[in-house]
């Protein structure tokens, strides 16, 4: 039996940015269902995924949250939600596409085709052949960070705030999904750190270097946002000691 998908999309007041041709093209890719969780969204968000909702509810699904929660919390509640609704394979990814369709579909794929494997990550590489447009300024703030991420991980982890990732549904993930996070910004590193601590779980982890990602126009993502990325860093490695 194929497993069944789920993709959650975490959207806060992207009524002028969320492209509805992109969500359709994402639950084709993925062969899965669509959760968009709205994260107490003030604008006409809202509304746009009810019509969404209405007009396909076998593909599409919304989750709405009360007041802003921030992303880590609203991808949580989501896969949560994606869960407790039958999924066996689920994954996120940013409202913006700024990872396409195909390649978080792609992600999905190399979980649901290798039965050794239960975590696929996103990660922007700039080979030759790829197309991972990426201003220097925040390539280069990307890899402080990462370096620090891989070691408060104890893993080299060369990307870790790509933001499209798939997970097959274990006990380990529903572990790693139970409490709220410590970190508003940097969930990822947290997330995967829940999961790696159990013994063997970095073996069944991949990095997948993306084909295409492009930096998108209007990001939330502020100075203050990365200083709160970096102190974050240090609430996840006492989180992960004190559990440890």
């Amino acid at each position: 039996m194929t497993p069944s998908c789920t993709v959650v999309v975490p959207c806060f007041n992207e009524a002028q940015r969320l492209d509805l041709t992109q969500l359709d093209l994402l639950a084709d890719a993925s062969a899965g269902r669509v959760l968009a969780v709205d994260d107490g969204s003030t604008d006409a968000t809202s509304e746009l995924l009810a019509k969404l909702v209405d007009a396909d509810r076998d593909r599409y699904q919304v989750l709405s949250l009360r007041g802003n929660r921030g992303k880590g919390e609203a991808v949580r509640l989501g896969l949560l939600e994606a869960i407790a609704t039958g999924a066996t394979l689920v994954a996120y990814c940013d409202a913006d596409f700024a990872t396409p369709p195909a390649e978080v579909a792609r992600l999905i794929g190399a979980v649901r085709d290798d039965d050794g494997l239960d975590v696929a990550l996103g990660s922007r590489v700039a080979l030759l052949g790829a197309d991972i447009r990426r201003s220097p300024v925040r390539h280069y703030a990307g890899r402080i960070f990462a370096t620090v991420g891989s070691v408060v991980l104890g893993v080299p982890v060369y990307d870790t705030q790509c933001g499209a990732k798939a997970f097959r549904v274990t006990q380990e993930l529903r572990a790693a999904l139970a409490r709220p996070f410590v970190s508003r910004w940097a969930f990822d590193v947290e997330l995967l750190g829940r999961l790696l601590q159990s013994p063997d779980y970095r073996h069944r982890c991949v990095e997948l270097p993306l084909r295409e990602w492009r930096e998108p126009g209007g990001s939330k993502l502020t100075t203050w946002a990365g200083i709160g990325a970096a102190l974050d860093l240090v609430r996840i490695r006492a989180a992960l000691r004190d559990r440890g």
